[in-house]
């Protein structure tokens, strides 16, 4: 008699359960926020007298790197204010009619959240001003001689703007706001607070020597501290009994290589043909993208911006160059005397920031020198 088949739950997709991780990790209300003491006054201030006053919340813009907090402190605020929350993003709104559409549906004292509202198009832009202001947007019906200018009249509605580059943004937009906020990293003991939390809603124990170790290698962001704080209690799980210790915490950051500094697999690449290849630099974006076989795009905003907040690699006008503090974390020591080439930039030059790649001749410097002007005899 054949045995009968074990039948064992199918698992969610692991992107699909590690979105419902997510948010049910994400705090309710501003006293489950940690860290970001500075804006978690300000704003409470700012919707305490909104609430007092009966009236809307003034629009809120945060700014900061991603996985800060600035989708939970929205949330928070429409939660605070008692209203319905809307969400959408910059890049779905390419056209003043999708804003338009967008507006038109909201109701009385609703908060709209706009992520990466810098990617949003001029137009759109100009026209989501006005409506902030004066509660009105004017649209265009019709072409040609038959075209109709129409204004419609919007319900009071609270805009909460999250960017991670302000600068980006129309002055016009910007100066709408009325309460502007920076998210700024966290300090390993806001992000060991953070892993606790998290692990009394995973019902994960953690010790306070594991806490630690998973803090220090998240970069300053909760989302990481997040994200690696599930990995090591699927390794804790698999491997031990459950329990998150430094010892633990330090064996499963190691298969899912991230070292003790926080850096991962693409961050060592980089730094690895900083030192290895190119002697420490200067050498240009595309070059080093090419040489760790990635995108330039994913060199610049990935890597290259925790690599320069933690003084491992520094952007010149030359090109990238790796910093003392580079070599020494790999344990190696650097070439005696200057490595740079012989070329110099020209008065406005900007290869390293600007991205562009190495400078004519390529990283020896070898330029060809202008010819000499040529000087006419006087005439007789």
């Amino acid at each position: 008699m054949a045995a009968e088949p074990v039948h064992r739950p199918v698992a969610a997709p692991a992107d699909g359960e590690d979105r419902a991780t997510e948010a049910a990790l994400r705090p309710k209300d501003l006293d489950g926020f940690i860290g970001q003491v500075r804006v978690r006054e300000q704003l409470d201030l700012v919707l305490r007298a909104a609430r007092q006053r009966s009236a809307t919340a003034d629009h809120v813009l945060l700014s900061g790197a991603p996985g800060l907090g600035k989708t939970t402190l929205a949330m928070i605020i429409a939660a605070e204010m008692g209203a319905p929350l809307r969400i959408t993003s910059g890049p779905a709104i390419q056209h003043p009619g999708d804003l338009a559409a967008v507006l038109a549906s909201l109701t009385g004292g609703e908060v709209l959240f706009l992520d990466e509202i810098h990617r949003m198009s001029r137009p759109a832009e100009e026209m989501l001003y006005l409506a902030m202001e004066d509660f009105r947007v004017d649209i265009v019906v019709g072409t040609g001689l038959d075209a109709t200018a129409m204004s419609l009249e919007l319900p009071p509605f609270t805009l909460v703007g999250a960017t991670v580059r302000a600068g980006l943004l129309l002055p016009p937009l910007r100066d709408r706001f009325g309460f502007t906020a920076h998210m700024e990293f966290y300090d390993p003991a806001e992000l060991e607070r953070v892993i606790h939390r998290s692990a009394r809603l995973l019902e994960v124990e953690v010790e306070p020597a594991g806490a630690a170790e998973i803090a220090g290698r998240s970069r300053g962001t909760p989302r990481i501290a997040n994200r690696l704080l599930r990995r090591v209690r699927d390794y804790a799980q698999v491997t031990a009994d459950g329990a998150v210790t430094r010892e633990i915490a330090s064996a499963a950051l190691g298969v899912y290589e991230v070292d003790g500094r926080g850096l991962d697999r693409l961050d060592r690449a980089v730094l690895h043909a900083l030192l290895k290849l190119f002697g420490g630099g200067p050498v240009g974006l595309s070059t080093l993208a090419v040489a760790v076989g990635e995108e330039r795009e994913t060199v610049q905003e990935v890597a290259e911006p925790f690599l320069v907040r933690e003084g491992l690699l520094a952007r010149t006008p030359r090109g990238r160059v790796a910093t003392p503090a580079a070599w020494a974390h790999f344990g190696l020591v650097p070439p005696p005397g200057p490595s740079r080439p012989s070329w110099t930039a020209p008065p406005g030059h900007r290869n390293g920031d600007s991205g562009q790649d190495d400078p004519p001749g390529g990283r020896t410097g070898r330029t060809t020198s202008p010819a000499a002007p040529r000087h006419r005899p006087p005439p007789r």
